[in-house]
């Protein structure tokens, strides 16, 4: 199937596909937390697919580059490497840790904005919706591990 995602002079994702040209796209992970580098969904403005990628690291390097662009541009979810300090073990608390994307700083609510994926991986919403990743919990160096343990 041959396609050409790309951004219009708005800003806009678009997607033409055959011959219709479909104006703000989304392109979203199929599984972004357990396989992050296979399958892809490209849907319309209102929601339905219009494509499926089903292995996006093997498309040729200009639609890659592009599918890879569009999905950087939607997605913000820093991976927590250290937590460096919590000001509380009640909620709510201060928490300071180094991400992906750097040092952050951020109040979590209660113990239910930290969600457990599987024996490994955590999410870890802020007060504002901003969701930060623990990919391997037992990674992690022991001061963070014990402040985890706290609110787990």
């Amino acid at each position: 199937m041959t396609f050409e995602l790309s951004q219009n002079s708005m800003g806009a994702w678009q997607l033409k596909l055959d011959e219709a040209l479909h104006v703000g796209v989304t392109v979203v992970r199929a599984f972004p937390i357990g396989a992050p580098d296979e399958a892809v969904s490209v849907l319309s403005a209102e929601g339905h697919e219009l494509l499926w990628l089903e292995a996006p690291l093997t498309l040729p390097e200009a639609q890659k580059t592009a599918v890879m662009t569009a999905l950087q541009a939607r997605e913000f979810m820093p991976e927590i490497q250290r937590v460096d300090a919590v000001s509380s073990f009640t909620t709510p608390s201060v928490w300071t840790v180094q991400t992906s994307r750097g040092q952050a700083q951020f109040v979590l609510r209660g113990e239910e904005d930290i969600r457990r994926l599987s024996g490994k991986t955590l999410i870890v919403a802020d007060e504002h919706g901003v969701q930060f990743l623990i990919r391997d919990l037992p990674a992690l160096d022991r001061h963070s591990r014990k402040l985890l343990d706290r609110f787990l």
